[in-house]
């Protein structure tokens, strides 16, 4: 579904990837996690044409994407749910989530999909009719991720939808994530909690400055004494955290 070769992305003359390669096959849920400054968001937003310089090949079923903007890759079939949620804060919930379909014409299945948005988040379903700046956090990035859903993306790309939430409201979330995963969603997430990632991932790349330092299956990861090493010597069960 998607290759990345050889990934160089720059913020002026700061390198923030330094040649990262990875790939995600169709049905996978595969995390990237890493510190803070890892570059996991820069990798997103590469992904997402939100970076103007970059090196190196980004393959969408074998098409090069690197130089499109944002939009066409948005209708070519990748979708983001970004760290910080980015909602239409003056517009109810539902005309956000009637965003995230704008490359779409077919209307009744727009339709359709607002209603499964609802039946995905009930709490959106609650508030559809609410400003969307007036809903919490938690709130916020439920109509984050659903609005990218409403484009229906061959592949989405979630970025930390834990950050600053309540345990209770990640649970959601995350139990959202494994739904789409049971029916063959492919996905690649972006998370500072490994545990919480790994959980629900078949594959995961840890990223330590612009770099892939350790790759392999989640339950290798959990076990890998090369995490260890990655993240200075911490051990795994302070680097994993609990959920």
């Amino acid at each position: 579904m998607l290759t990345v070769k050889n990934l160089k992305a720059y913020y002026d003359l700061i390198q923030a990837l330094k040649g990262i390669s990875f790939h995600v096959s169709q049905g996978e849920v595969v995390c990237l996690i890493g510190a803070n400054g890892a570059g996991k968001t820069t990798t997103l937003h590469a992904l997402s044409g939100l970076i103007s310089h970059v090196e190196g090949d980004i393959l969408l079923e074998g098409k090069q994407i690197k130089k499109l903007p944002p939009e066409k890759i948005v209708a070519l079939g990748i979708a983001q749910s970004p760290e910080n949620r980015l909602v239409f804060a003056t517009l109810p919930v539902t005309d956000n989530l009637r965003l995230g379909a704008y490359t779409r014409r077919d209307t009744d299945e727009i339709i359709r999909d607002i209603d499964w948005m609802f039946e995905l988040f009930p709490r959106l379903a609650e508030r559809r009719n609410n400003l969307a700046g007036t809903l919490s956090g938690g709130e916020q990035q439920m109509l984050a991720f659903g609005r990218a859903l409403m484009a229906r993306p061959k592949i989405l790309l979630l970025d930390e939808p834990s950050t600053g939430l309540a345990p209770l409201i990640i649970k959601e979330i995350y139990h959202v994530i494994e739904q789409l995963k049971r029916e063959g969603k492919t996905i690649l997430l972006v998370e500072q909690n490994a545990k919480l990632a790994m959980k629900v991932s078949d594959r995961g790349y840890v990223l330590e400055t612009g770099r892939i330092v350790v790759s392999g299956t989640s339950e290798e990861l959990m076990q890998s004494r090369d995490i260890r090493r990655a993240y200075l010597g911490s051990s795994v069960d302070g680097f994993l955290g609990e959920t």
